[in-house]
């Protein structure tokens, strides 16, 4: 049966705002023991860190391992046996169409299933993120989930990593709390209805501006 968070988020209810805590400190692995669409919420305004570079998140999609057919566990063997084999809060790459990685995280705990990192807001390492991207505009650097691998150098190597005990590959809780608008996902067919893409509103750095007739956002939500 399928958990309350997505009931809510199937009519946009759950999408809002995120204060998860003091300024920087790292996600721990509760933070993905939760459900997919929540934690994409949440992940709004949080920091990735890659190495030398950083950046704030402003964009993610969920994906849920039941019941949704945009989900690669409903297609791939091989993405179910992902999520068996790890733990919450490891990384998913995978290499999209032979272009580009996709850095997502698992989420496995109320329900199972991945969170797309699709945009960001570089805030540090931004000189190397430009030579990697050869792009000078900072708010084209990560303005996708293939940009923002190639900016922070993230490819298959990176598969199964854990994200939530390493405070150079992590991600840090935001400072205040975060205006966030749900949308329709992004790239799809199927399942392309349900509105599981978030975004930080007002944010030059998603790679598309939410649609103004699906978008919704509603009031505070409290810190995990």
């Amino acid at each position: 049966m399928r958990n309350y968070a997505v009931g809510l988020l199937q009519t946009g209810e759950l999408s809002g705002r995120s204060a998860l805590g003091p300024a920087g400190e790292m996600l721990r692995r509760d933070f993905f023991q939760r459900d997919p669409l929540s934690c994409a919420r949440d992940l709004i305004g949080c920091e990735l860190n890659w190495s030398s570079c950083a950046g704030l998140i402003v964009e993610t999609e969920a994906y849920n391992a039941i019941g949704d057919e945009a989900c690669h566990c409903f297609v791939r063997p091989s993405a179910r046996a992902f999520v068996k084999r790890n733990h919450a809060g490891a990384a998913y790459v995978y290499f999209n169409y032979g272009v580009h990685w996709m850095l997502n995280v698992l989420v496995k705990g109320n329900e199972n299933g991945f969170v797309l990192i699709r945009a960001l807001e570089p805030t540090r390492g931004i000189a190397l993120m430009r030579k990697r991207r050869d792009v000078h505009d900072v708010h084209r650097l990560c303005s996708g989930p293939g940009k923002l691998t190639q900016a922070l150098g993230i490819t298959g190597r990176h598969d199964e990593m854990d994200l939530c005990g390493n405070e150079n590959h992590c991600f840090r809780k935001p400072a205040a709390s975060i205006d966030v608008v749900a949308d329709e996902r992004i790239g799809i067919r199927r399942s392309a209805h349900l509105p599981w893409r978030f975004t930080l509103r007002g944010s030059a750095h998603v790679s598309r501006k939410a649609s103004s007739s699906r978008a919704k956002s509603r009031d505070p939500v409290a810190p995990a």
